[in-house]
């Protein structure tokens, strides 16, 4: 289908003509190009404004050098200007564990990396203050959700302080932004001040401690100081607990990090007011039915946006994630509690794709955050309301969570039954924990079992992608994720399903080196442990420490955030290399480092476990397979979602920045 200029948001004074208007309310600057698409965060927040009357306009990747003539060509909005840097936290898009630039920027027309500064948040917001100091600017997405308080800065190697201060914005609407932007819409429309709006839920503002509503009370939490953090690593952990429980609960409290030592009546304080409740599924299917051409604008014609492709035949059904998982930023920004889309707007959205004129039977994704997260939540909801616990399913699953599948299979069978649909995959990270567990319920443990065979048989495009994320259960109590010992189990179990059904498929297993905890003999036992699995392991990543995960602090500051005690991490680049090494075991020009590290670390035994025969370092194996690397399309795990509203992985839980694919699994060669 052709749409024309005037089915997307206006993004130039041409296009504002067209539609015969002489003034915005609200204009958004995205680091992202505009894809009208419930995947991608401005065309959300734009979307929702403009279902509320409001006039918006979008600028996006605007060009920052010179003379800002992208900041000024649609002059001042008559609200606030938004800045939504993009679905992904720039420096995670920009960069590499290693801090190398990445090759190709996957929300960029042609990949190109040069169409977004570091920092979007601060760059574009300076330069909108110095046109336009006079304008409110409101900040919004993954890159300022995670940098509302005190923070550690991994490519900058520091502490840093609340964006709002380095970047001279107003605001921040932190979080899944629809419901909070259309209320600081509203109240600024009436006539109110945005230095007046101190009482709106998910914000985030400044304010010197005798001007804050109400005074500081018992209510609230009064966080260690920013400058004290500077002094005692310990106290950036304590702060941290706080913030994670906060972000997770029904009923927060509000947050108040003062900026200096001393806490006085002048003191200027960060004030972060709690989150509104989840939204509800009625809330997010009128997001979702917004009326989205679901195609990039047409200025990129010809032009290929990586991170489009990848979604374009997906479909989100729902948002949170009660994993917790240590490296997700996901409580940070979506939460732990689950909501889902009805039924029928999934499948109004489904038939949307099959009316696409490209679209051939294949759906890519029927996800979310988890894959097979849909419907739970707690049985007793007056326990949820007072539960702190970061996640549901770790170190065990919660006798109050309802794990029945039952929702999830009928939302398959009836988007499977649709005409046009020749197969619905699911891309999405599968929480096998789920399925293996075993409640009072026999109905949801029946239902459990029938999922996880009608997800083999019928939902897997040859391969399908699962997370252990590690080897080492000690490693694994550290990052929130489940024993090593029920991934053997499931394996096992898909292994019989395909015999069963006469398929032939793979298990994609995700892993991470160096995550906090994790010692360079754990890496060893991981390669050992794979190799007796008949994996060569293509889907890996080094732990990149992203703001405002329980596992960044860890890193940074050395304490378990809520135990208070020392946990090792591997941080320099020798020490990380040490432990990815054993990733590749099976290419020849790595097995001289790592029988030299095993020998090191007193581990000869492992030597006969990974090797059969002497080393023969000058031939390489014939039977060894190639490298093979993926483009940076995906994200990364630790950062995820490092989204805004609706970003394109948002669904996409197990996924990582330029993974590398190495080898593939031998059974399947």
């Amino acid at each position: 289908m052709e749409y024309r200029l005037t089915d997307f948001l206006p993004t130039t004074k041409k296009e504002l003509e067209l539609r015969g208007w002489d003034e915005v309310d609200v204009i958004l600057f995205s680091a992202d190009a505009y894809v009208d698409h419930p995947s991608f965060g401005a065309a959300v927040i734009g979307r929702t404004l403009e279902a509320q009357g409001f006039r918006v306009a979008i600028v996006p990747q605007p060009d920052w050098h010179g003379d800002f003539r992208d900041f000024k060509k649609l002059g001042r909005p008559r609200l606030f200007f938004g800045v939504a840097p993009g679905c992904m936290d720039s420096m995670v898009n920009k960069y590499t564990a290693a801090r190398r630039l990445r090759s190709e920027d996957a929300y960029s027309p042609d990949g190109r990396h040069d169409l977004r500064p570091e920092y979007p948040t601060i760059v574009y917001t300076k330069i909108l203050k110095q046109l336009y100091p006079d304008v409110p600017v409101v900040l919004g997405g993954i890159e300022a959700s995670l940098r509302r308080v005190t923070h550690y800065d991994y490519w900058q190697d520091e502490l840093r302080r609340c964006i709002l201060y380095d970047s001279g914005a107003d605001m921040i609407t932190y979080g899944m932004g629809e419901i909070v932007t259309i209320e600081l819409a509203r109240r600024l429309d009436a006539g109110d001040a945005i230095s007046e709006i101190r009482d709106l839920p998910q914000t985030v503002y400044l304010s010197e401690a005798s001007a804050i509503p109400g005074g500081i009370t018992d209510r609230d939490i009064v966080l260690h100081s920013h400058e004290e953090c500077l002094k005692n690593k310990r106290s950036q952990a304590e702060n941290f607990r706080h913030i994670e429980e906060q972000s997770n609960m029904m009923h927060a409290q509000r947050l108040i990090q003062p900026l200096d030592a001393r806490l006085t009546s002048r003191t200027s304080c960060v004030v972060v007011n709690p989150p509104y409740p989840p939204m509800t599924t009625e809330q997010l299917d009128a997001s979702f039915d917004l009326p989205y051409t679901r195609q990039p604008h047409p200025k990129y014609k010809g032009k290929r946006i990586p991170a489009y492709d990848m979604i374009k035949f997906s479909v989100n059904i729902h948002r949170g994630c009660f994993g917790g998982c240590a490296f997700c930023t996901i409580s940070a920004h979506q939460g732990k509690f689950i909501t889902c889309r009805s039924k029928e707007s999934i499948l109004r959205e489904v038939k949307q794709v099959i009316a696409m004129p490209d679209f051939k039977g294949n759906l890519s994704d029927l996800g979310g955050p988890s894959a097979n997260m849909y419907g739970m939540a707690g049985k007793n909801k007056n326990a949820c309301e007072k539960c702190r616990r970061p996640s549901c399913i770790h170190p065990q699953i919660c006798p109050n969570l309802n794990t029945d599948h039952s929702r999830l299979l009928d939302v398959y069978r009836a988007v499977d039954a649709l005409p046009g649909i020749k197969h619905s995959y699911i891309g999405s990270g599968v929480r096998y924990d789920l399925l293996l567990h075993r409640s009072k319920d026999e109905a949801s443990n029946q239902a459990a079992m029938a999922y996880t065979r009608e997800l083999i048989c019928h939902h897997v495009s040859g391969r399908l992608k699962v997370a252990p994320e590690h080897t080492s259960d000690r490693v694994l109590y550290l990052m929130r994720k489940p024993s090593f010992q029920q991934f053997y189990e499931f394996k096992r179990i898909f292994d019989r399903i395909n015999r069963e059904e006469g398929l032939r498929q793979q298990i994609i297993p995700y892993f991470i080196s160096s995550h906090p905890g994790c010692q360079e003999e754990d890496m060893a036992e991981l390669a050992v442990i794979t190799k007796s699995l008949d994996f060569h392991l293509e889907q890996v990543q080094d732990f990149t420490p992203t703001p405002l995960t329980n596992a960044t602090e860890t890193w940074y500051t050395g304490y378990d955030p809520y135990t208070l005690e020392p946990v090792f991490s591997a941080k320099t680049p020798r020490e990380k290399l040490a432990q990815r090494q054993y990733f590749f075991w099976y290419k020849p020009e790595e097995r001289r480092g790592i029988e030299q590290s095993l020998r090191r670390i007193g581990r000869t035994d492992l030597i006969s476990k990974l090797y059969a025969g002497p080393a023969n370092y000058s031939n390489p194996s014939r039977n060894t397979i190639p490298t093979r690397n993926t483009s940076p399309t995906r994200e990364s795990r630790n950062t995820r979602n490092n989204y805004p509203d609706g970003n394109p992985r948002a669904k996409h839980h197990s996924e990582k920045p330029q993974e590398e694919k190495r080898g593939r699994n031998r059974r399947n060669r």
